[in-house]
């Protein structure tokens, strides 16, 4: 009986969870996206790569997951080698798989990404992503200029995550002096790459010979004319006074045509995060709100049967804010993750400027995965909610029951 279908794509993620059921030769087919998007739609309206589909409709996306779910098919042996065979060695292999699958992937692929001019050039965002990937790496080349490996003394689901990070830079952002710097990674790396679980997945691996470089794409010429053509054109010219006035520039963002307003946004995030909450940040916040210029919503995840652990839950909370980067100047909240592992929720306050939710939000393409609700401050409750989620410090109801805040991020 089949184990399960595998739909994957170019996503780096999809990486471990691909070599997984190469080494463990699991009966997993394995999908591209591609090829079947509307099957893959269909079970997984996310749209997240990978995702995993098993016998009886099991469902479960989120590579993290995926990858704990294929190791569970192995002998007790292997499950130790990949997994941590104390408490310790689980700890640490999970902190950084978690590591590598948020904050470094992001800083690789979010550079790589603008440089090959999928995402618009920004050379601010490009030169922080490289900052992050430095610091990042000089971080991991401390831990193995001393240990063969990131977590264990052998090659585990650590290592495993981590080389597609590893090899999104040295493969594809990053020529040989990038190589030169981090030589214990450059070392790990290679010695990965030619490992047992691993060796599926980078049989033609190839280092980038030089840094890539962006270029800009390139204006296309407009056709010349005929001189017949273009004489008509000018004595159809009407004289410059009676010329039509040029359109006015279009605002960068739909909110930007609402004005300056009298709230001063970025002095309630400073406010927010210099001074305590409850006691000052909060009384500051509801003495200088506009609610003419800016609307309170209550965003609600609406898959939270389909969230796992809960720092998974967080990650997601994190690639949400990221996606809405382009509104983050007229919006501040936060999202808090409730509950407990395999048993958690996602939910959170959000301030956005004007009255309509949408323009704010659907600059990200996951916008659509939560529930909007607008808040009244004037009604007790509504402002109790939205001071208990910028506050953190109470518990979530849900169903009339206390779920405890455990993590939780900031739009600011």
């Amino acid at each position: 009986m089949s184990q399960g279908t595998l739909y994957v794509g170019q996503s780096p993620r999809s990486t471990a969870v691909e070599a997984l059921v190469s080494y463990l030769n699991l009966d997993v087919s394995i999908v591209n996206v591609e090829t079947a998007q509307a099957e893959f739609a269909k079970n997984f309206p996310l749209k997240k790569v990978p995702s995993f589909l098993g016998p009886k409709g099991f469902k479960l996306p989120e590579s993290i997951a995926i990858a704990y779910h294929l190791i569970s098919f192995a002998d007790e042996k292997t499950q130790a080698i990949l997994a941590g065979a104390t408490q310790a060695e689980k700890s640490q292999i999970l902190r950084w798989v978690a590591f590598f699958n948020q904050d470094f992937s992001s800083a690789a692929v979010g550079a790589w990404l603008i440089l090959i001019g999928k995402n618009q050039f920004n050379k601010k965002a490009l030169d922080d992503f490289k900052a992050n990937v430095d610091k990042y790496a000089t971080f991991v080349e401390e831990r193995l200029s001393t240990h063969t490996y990131l977590a264990t003394e052998h090659v585990s689901l650590a290592d495993m995550v981590a080389s597609a990070t590893f090899s999104t830079l040295f493969g594809k952002v990053y020529g040989p002096d990038f190589a030169k710097k981090f030589p214990a990674i450059t070392r790990w790396f290679k010695t990965i790459i030619a490992s047992a679980p691993l060796k599926s997945k980078f049989t033609n691996f190839e280092f980038l010979k030089q840094d890539l470089v962006f270029v800009p794409p390139k204006k296309e010429k407009k056709a010349e004319k005929p001189k017949a053509e273009k004489k008509a054109e000018k004595k159809a010219e009407k004289p410059a006074a009676e010329a039509a006035p040029a359109p006015e520039k279009k605002p960068k963002h739909p909110l930007e045509a609402l004005g300056r307003p009298t709230f001063v946004l970025d002095e309630w995030k400073r406010q927010y995060s210099n001074e305590d909450t409850r006691p000052v940040a909060l009384p500051w916040f509801w003495k200088h709100y506009n609610a003419e210029e800016y609307s309170i919503w209550r965003v609600d995840y609406k898959y939270n049967d389909e969230l796992t652990l809960t720092f998974m839950s967080n990650n997601l909370i994190g690639g949400f804010f990221n996606r809405l980067s382009a509104s983050t100047k007229y919006m501040f909240g936060c999202m808090t993750v409730y509950g407990e592992n395999n048993n958690n929720g996602i939910i959170g306050a959000v301030m956005i400027r004007g009255q309509e939710h949408e323009p704010a939000f659907n600059v990200a393409p996951d916008w659509e995965s939560y529930a909007y609700t607008k808040l009244d401050p004037t009604k007790e409750e509504d402002k109790e909610f939205i001071n208990n989620m910028w506050a953190w410090d109470k518990p979530v109801m849900v169903n009339g029951e206390g779920k405890e805040i455990v993590d939780g991020k900031v739009l600011k």
